[in-house]
């Protein structure tokens, strides 16, 4: 496979790219909750205490748990584990890790496929809140979230290829990409016609 990550210009994976500032710069939330095995409070301040952030660590949580809107059912609990929230609790207090080392982006890996609709509806109203400071790239194969949640849209497939080994593999393609409210009700491409009205996929 070949290509390349830019990211403002600089291919992400160039000798000159300091990792640990890419990380800074691009928060990621993954399909399944994932809290650290500690504090609620040590889950959200661990990312800036690494980075070396300054300020006061009190207020760093509490302004990404507010962020995260999830400050209100955990500022009595801040010291218990981030494993004895719900899911959705869970993965609202990984958004509100995220945020904490103020990104410029936050990448979102199906981010609630593993919820509830109550708690997907919290999710993606969270997600509504956050886009107006966080450039944020959700990947979703689920297409009414997608038309609810993004502005934006991109439509892939993928092809099985045969590598220069002779070995097949899965290899991503970009079929259209543009307004989302075009892509859902007339698009360019008859790949994502079909997709869109349920002909494949």
């Amino acid at each position: 496979m070949k290509g390349a990550i830019d990211y403002h210009g600089h291919n992400l994976y160039g000798e000159d790219v300091d990792p640990v500032e890419v990380r800074r710069r691009i928060g990621m939330v993954f399909q399944k909750p994932n809290p650290f095995p500690k504090s609620i409070y040590d889950n959200v301040a661990y990312g800036p205490r690494a980075l070396g952030m300054k300020g006061n660590m009190d207020d760093v949580v509490e302004e990404s748990l507010r962020g995260a809107a999830i400050w209100d059912e955990v500022k009595d609990k801040l010291d218990q584990s981030g494993y004895s929230l719900s899911g959705g609790q869970q993965q609202r207090l990984c958004i509100a890790r995220a945020i904490a080392v103020k990104p410029e982006v936050i990448l979102m890996d199906e981010p609630c496929s593993a919820l509830d609709p109550v708690a997907t509806h919290r999710i993606e109203d969270l997600m509504a809140d956050l886009k107006s400071t966080y450039t944020i790239v959700i990947v979703t194969h689920n297409m009414q979230q997608a038309a609810r949640a993004s502005d934006r849209t991109a439509f892939f497939t993928t092809e099985v290829v045969e590598d220069s080994t002779g070995h097949d593999h899965r290899s991503g393609r970009l079929v259209e990409y543009g307004p989302t409210e075009n892509l859902f009700t007339n698009p360019e491409d008859q790949r994502t016609q079909d997709y869109v009205t349920g002909r494949f996929g």
